[in-house]
């Protein structure tokens, strides 16, 4: 059980370290968008701001298949020491960044340089760490065990929110902008170094060194898991699950957060409470419902908790009247049960997904379709709600998009997705109940 415990640690730091990158930048993006897109409609430096972030997550696909084939081919171990090396990395560059008014388009183009790096390693790490994990934990428990990854993810933005509001509580307004918002990029280096050592400790998963002595490997990881119909069918489905969560994931941790300062006008302190607020009291539930797929079976949980996510305008429409004048508790009950509903749809996803492939192209599989559902569909979220919002002069004409993939993903996940609860991963070709 400690050894147990100690991977799920070094699994989890790389999860902390790629949320908490995310959300800095996230939470960041009024501020950024001055630093390294100065245009004379604040809006459209915004939404130039969120374009880079999306660019980093536009690539995400493309690293699940690059570091899921080396996870595949060399081992999970080697795959997920690489992915937290570059991403942290990068992390770290972008608070040494010079600034437009000192470069000119030098500084936007290495901005997206190093979001466009970044977000090939974020494609890689996550795969990698859930099966990592779950080829470790007991299949009776697996839901629980690797929910961490998801718990710490919400770690990471909450990190990340009290590193960015001790910065920005600590310096003015102005000295923040000018040079604090380096400070929350700087300070990952000190998580890149805990991931790295505890990472270089870890030995390879069972499942794949068993894998290895026995000559059967895949040759070709990316080419074996897209030509088979059958994996290509489980891949698709998978998409569609993860759509649906990742979108309720990034509403519910970046666009909430996105919406108050920009549309509702609350002030970033004030924004920046209520969110770390709500992170506090919903990490744990990541957790419990994890724990409860382990009980009831992943797909009662996930679908339920899209379904549950249809709900997400009223609670936005609350935010609007809580604003003016200004109700921070109001605020964080409604931050807190977007945040309770993501737990819901992710808790339970790493153990559906590890599940639903076999052994020899679990590692591509998964980052494949965790790479597109989450980082083209969900990040997505990020640019499509404003962009919408923009565009029809309505603030919440977002939830168009919010609401209808989810929607999709519900419809889809009735007819389609397979319970995966306590199979056996060393399966090779999984099957289950509907």
């Amino acid at each position: 059980m400690s050894s147990l415990r100690f991977v799920a640690a070094a699994s989890a730091i790389g999860t902390v370290i790629e949320w908490y990158d995310l959300f800095v930048y996230g939470s960041l993006v009024v501020v950024l968008s001055g630093v390294f897109f100065p245009a004379q409609n604040p809006s459209d430096s915004i939404l130039l701001a969120l374009g880079a972030f999306v660019a980093g997550a536009a690539v995400r696909p493309l690293g699940g298949a690059v570091f899921g084939r080396i996870g595949d081919k060399m081992g999970r171990r080697r795959a997920f020491l690489l992915t937290v090396l570059v991403m942290g990395s990068c992390a770290f560059l972008t608070g040494l960044l010079p600034t437009y008014s000192a470069v000119g388009i030098v500084a936007p183009v290495l901005l997206v340089a190093l979001r466009v790096t970044e977000g090939l390693a974020l494609g890689g790490e996550a795969g990698g760490a859930t099966v990592y994990l779950a080829e470790h934990a007991p299949k009776d428990s697996r839901g629980m065990w690797t929910s961490l990854l998801q718990a710490s993810g919400t770690l990471g933005l909450l990190v990340s929110s009290v590193v960015v509001l001790a910065a920005r509580l600590s310096l003015s307004s102005s000295a923040f902008s000018d040079w604090g918002w380096r400070v929350p990029f700087l300070f990952s280096a000190v998580l890149v170094i805990v991931a790295v050592w505890l990472r270089m400790k870890l030995t390879e998963t069972p499942l794949f060194a068993e894998l290895l002595a026995k000559g059967k490997t895949s040759k070709a990881p990316v080419r074996e898991a897209l030509a088979d119909r059958d994996n290509l069918k489980t891949i698709l489905v998978a998409l569609l699950v993860i759509s649906g969560s990742s979108v309720i994931w990034h509403t519910a941790q970046f666009y909430s957060s996105v919406f108050m300062q920009t549309t509702l006008k609350v002030g970033f302190t004030d924004a920046s409470l209520v969110t770390v607020t709500a992170l506090a009291l919903g990490s744990p539930f990541f957790v419990f419902f994890g724990w409860l797929s382990d009980r009831i079976g992943r797909k009662k949980v996930i679908l339920a908790g899209n379904l549950l996510g249809l709900g997400f305008l009223p609670i936005y429409l609350g935010l609007d009247a809580l604003s003016n004048p200004l109700n921070l508790p109001g605020l964080a009950c409604l931050a807190f049960a977007q945040v309770f509903v993501s737990a819901m749809v992710y808790g339970p996803l790493g153990a559906y997904l590890a599940e639903s492939f076999p052994t020899r192209v679990r590692s591509t599989s998964l980052g494949i379709a965790y790479g597109v559902g989450t980082g083209d569909i969900g990040d997505g979220t990020l640019l499509m709600a404003p962009w919408l919002a923009l565009v029809t002069g309505n603030i919440f004409a977002g939830f168009l998009w919010i609401s209808a993939v989810p929607l999709a993903a519900i419809v889809g996940g009735v007819w389609l997705m397979r319970e995966t609860r306590a199979r056996d991963l060393s399966d090779e070709r999984p099957t289950a109940s509907p």
